[in-house]
């Protein structure tokens, strides 16, 4: 009788069903009952998944292609070897690359190299408006914010356009990044020279004296400082 008992008890408990067995049959059934939708779901996602797929693709060859049209650009340039001819042979490569490929990273890099190229050529104007499209593209990368913000206040000293130059410097100056805040500061030193604000130049010489030690800038202004006592 015992092991009857046993064995009754031993069959009811084979007859429930464990919690995976029971979720396992709710979830066929619910597969049964929703099998059209879910081939329909499934179907979405696959879409989704080759449509991203080609988006990505679309992307990679653009930025391919771009990268590939500026190696090609400055190729030619560096065999003309003369700024200014230079500057005549690649900028209709240039042009075609900012229409074609705004939106790629070779092609908003593209930017800088162009203006750099422009500056050489005294194309100063040019250069100035591609510096400073690049800078609203890299405004928020610090470091490249930096570089940017140098390069429009070389251009505006090479305008002559000095407050304006003063303006980008002064960005630098006051910023948080350390990147070419020597340059900047002596960049403010001489043009605060240069407009007989003698007291406000010197303080600049010596801020890059006492908080620039291995700034390239440091001898100058130490020489700067003593014509000045």
């Amino acid at each position: 009788m015992a092991e009857q008992g046993v064995s009754n008890e031993r069959r009811r408990e084979l007859e429930q069903l464990d919690p995976f067995q029971e979720n396992l049959l709710k979830a066929m059934n619910y597969g049964k009952k929703y099998k059209n939708q879910i081939i329909l779901i499934a179907g979405a996602i696959v879409l989704v998944a080759v449509v991203f797929s080609g988006i990505m693709y679309s992307f990679q060859k653009a930025e391919n292609n771009a990268a590939t049209l500026v190696n090609q650009a400055f190729t030619k340039y560096a065999k003309v070897n003369d700024p200014v001819k230079g500057y005549l042979e690649i900028r209709e490569d240039f042009q075609t690359i900012f229409t074609d490929y705004a939106n790629t990273i070779a092609g908003r890099l593209a930017l800088i190299k162009f203006a750099k190229i422009c500056y050489d050529a005294s194309e100063f104007d040019q250069s100035y408006e591609f510096y400073k499209e690049a800078f609203e593209t890299f405004k928020d990368e610090a470091l490249m914010g930096n570089f940017l913000l140098a390069s429009l206040g070389h251009v505006s000293l090479a305008r002559e356009e000095f407050e304006e130059a003063k303006k980008y410097f002064l960005q630098i100056e006051k910023g948080e990044t350390g990147l070419l805040k020597d340059e900047a500061v002596f960049a403010l030193a001489m043009l605060d020279e240069a407009d007989d604000n003698t007291a406000e130049s010197k303080k600049m010489y010596e801020k890059i004296v006492s908080e620039y030690e291995n700034s390239m800038y440091k001898p100058i202004a130490e020489s700067k400082i003593a014509q000045m006592d």
